[in-house]
Order: structure tokens, then sequence, then C-alpha cells
């Protein structure tokens, strides 16, 4: 470890997963408020959520001091259990009413399907960050690649989110053709060799998709805002999902790492 451990990717990437883990529980308490937590499985993903933080703060702290066996063997125990909850959460929201009818309405009328991946792509983050080496090539690719099926599960949710009120506003589409351009633009640097060009390239639709998010953000709290009927709460849990659009910053920021790291190879090659 350097003197100075917060300029070191690695570093970068816990911090990712602990502010992630720990910001799902508001989304997650939001989203399974709709049903009143009508299921006393929907609790886990909250509970783990807000206890994720407690085993990833003191895995940050052993990564500081080198003590990479606690490290390790926090980071594993939590990316683990959250890959779990994430394939688990997929399968319970597809058999909400997708398993039952197996049409396209289902699959854009169930619960958010693509949502709980989101735990998934951390666990395997974790699991990633103490697999391989850091700052190597290797380890920049796995983080484009995770940053890369992020974007691809965004696409979805993107689609079949806006798809059930037929994209009645022109700026839903926005979401779903920003998706698809990340996911273009990221794949790239996976299949061939990249210059300085590309990368900068690469920065500024990063800096679109995080722009993307914003504006999705203030345009879902104002349509929430502005909603009739029912308390501010009511109107949160059951309009447009105020949380969902920052999902574009935050792969952003994933994806920047990644290529950063990716870049400074590049040079020393």
């Amino acid at each position: 470890m350097q003197n100075n451990w917060l300029r070191q990717p690695r570093i970068w990437i816990e911090l990712f997963a602990l502010f992630n883990l720990g910001g799902l529980a508001p989304d997650i308490f939001l989203a399974h408020s709709v049903n009143a937590f009508h299921s006393r499985a929907e609790y886990v993903p909250l509970v783990f959520s807000l206890a994720a933080p407690a085993l990833l703060l003191p895995a940050l702290w052993a990564l500081a001091k080198e003590k990479l066996f606690l490290w390790r063997t926090l980071g594993n125990v939590t990316g683990w259990v959250s890959v779990i909850i994430g394939v688990t959460g997929l399968v319970l929201h597809l058999k909400s009413q997708f398993f039952q009818q197996w049409t396209l309405a289902s699959l854009v009328y169930t619960a958010p399907f693509a949502a709980p991946l989101a735990y998934t792509g951390i666990g395997l983050l974790l699991i990633l960050n103490r697999s391989v080496a850091a700052n190597t090539r290797e380890w920049a690719e796995w983080v484009i690649l995770l940053a890369l099926g992020g974007f691809v599960g965004n696409f979805i949710f993107s689609v079949t989110d806006h798809a059930q009120n037929g994209f009645f506003w022109k700026v839903e589409w926005i979401p779903v053709i920003a998706s698809a351009l990340a996911v273009g633009f990221l794949v790239v640097p996976l299949i061939q060799k990249t210059g300085t060009r590309y990368y900068w390239l690469c920065l500024m639709v990063l800096l679109l998709e995080a722009l993307v998010g914003l504006t999705g953000f203030a345009l879902h709290l104002r349509a929430d805002l502005l909603a009739e009927g029912g308390s501010l709460f009511q109107r949160i849990i059951h309009g447009a999902p105020i949380f969902a659009p920052m999902l574009f910053p935050n792969l952003a920021l994933l994806a920047g790492i990644g290529l950063w790291v990716r870049q400074q190879q590049r040079a020393a090659e």
C-alpha cells in the first residue's frame, strides 16, 4: 500500500460498493412500500442493505491497514450474499407475473425484474476486487465489463418501465438511447485496443450519461410532486421511481474508474 491509500483504484471500488449497497436501502424501502412489504422476503434486501456497511466499513479499514485476510473475508462474504440476493430477487420478481403468463405484457407489468441485479453487480464487484490484482489490465477490463452489464440492465429497465405508459412523453426514449449508447462505447475497449482519443470520447459519453441521470431524477421528482391525490409519500411510492435515473451517473462513475486504470496501463505498455 502506498502512503496515500485514497488514491488507489481498489479503494475507490470498495467505497463505490459501500455507498451503493447502503444507498439501495431507501430505494428498496420505497419500491416494496408499494404493496406494504406484503411478503416477508421483501425485507431481506432492505435488512441486507442496512447491514452491509457494518461489514464493509471494517473491510475498508482492514485494507487500509493491510490486514488482507480480514478484508478478503468480509468482502467475499458480503459479495456472495449480495449475488445470491440479486439472483433470487430476479426470480421472485419474474415469478410475480411473467412465469405464469409468459407474455411480453407480463414482462413489462411485472415487478421490475432487472432491479435486483444491482445487488448481483455490486457483489461481483466486491469479489472481483479480491480475486484480481488491482491496477492491471485484467482488473480494469472486468470493471468496465461490470459497468457495461449495468448499462445493459439499465437499458432493459428503461424500456420496461417507460413501456408501462406507452412512452407517453418523447423524452422517455432518452434513457433508452443513452443506455444503448453507453453499451456500444464500452464494449469497444474490451474487444480491441483503443487510443487516447477514444478514451476521452468515452469520458465525454459518460459525462452525458451522468447528465441524463441527473435530469431524469429531476423529472421523476417533479412528476411525483405535481401528481394529484394522496400524500407526498404515496405519490412517490406509486409514481415515477425517483432513484432509478441515478443508475446513470452511478454506472458512469464505475466505468470511468475502469477506463482510467485501463488508460494508465495502455500508457505504460
